[in-house]
């Protein structure tokens, strides 16, 4: 195996550990599975692929060796990423108690609301990761060679986004098998304030750690 075909197994092996790697990607998945259910964690997902997309863009065209010298910009994203999970992570405690839909059409309602705030959540989450932005950095300087033609570039990314969507369209449905749900409503408003603290201590992280 010769040219950039040879990146291909590297390139599918840091992707994998990458997206299976704890961070706020798996904390907002985690969050929206539990809370809104499984549709609203697929929708999660999907908006976790999505934003993946935006850093597809950016380092096809480039841009990526200029993030790699650009370092106020990397700052800019990290401090706008730690600035929206500590927003997220303070929700379960300003909004103390969750009200439950009784009636079924209100229930459809809620849920249909809940997958595309979803959605954004996840795209947001993804797109203002600045750990998302480093691995894109660090993949298409250092193992994506510029010389790699476009449609190996476009096969990379799409690889990386199908990835993410898959990894966390599956922990949204494990977590939202029967058995640990009925356990989620039983402990509802502590799980939503353990994982508000998780997002909140991911953000505060995020601002301090270089």
């Amino acid at each position: 195996m010769s040219g950039w075909e040879a990146q291909i197994p590297v390139v599918m092996a840091i992707t994998v550990l990458a997206v299976i790697s704890p961070g706020p990607d798996f904390a907002m998945t985690l969050r929206n599975s539990l809370v809104y259910g499984r549709r609203a964690g697929l929708a999660t997902s999907v908006g976790i692929a999505a934003g993946v997309s935006i850093h597809i863009v950016y380092s096809i065209l480039g841009f990526s060796l200029v993030l790699a010298e650009a370092v106020w910009l990397l700052e800019v994203i990290r401090y706008l990423g730690a600035a929206y999970l500590i927003w997220l992570g303070i929700q379960p405690f300003r909004n103390r108690q969750v009200a439950l839909k009784t009636t079924e059409e209100n229930a459809v309602e809620d849920k249909a609301l809940s997958v595309t705030h979803a959605f954004k959540s996840g795209f947001l989450c993804n797109a203002l990761n600045p750990k998302t932005t480093m691995f894109f950095v660090a993949l298409f300087s250092q193992i994506v060679h510029p010389e790699t033609p476009f449609i190996g570039q476009l096969s990379f990314g799409v690889f990386i986004a199908i990835a993410h969507f898959i990894w966390f369209g599956f922990v949204a449905v494990v977590l939202t098998h029967r058995s640990l749900k009925a356990m989620f409503e039983r402990f509802r408003g502590k799980i939503e304030k353990g994982i508000g603290l998780c997002l909140l201590g991911l953000g505060v992280r995020l601002s301090l750690v270089n």
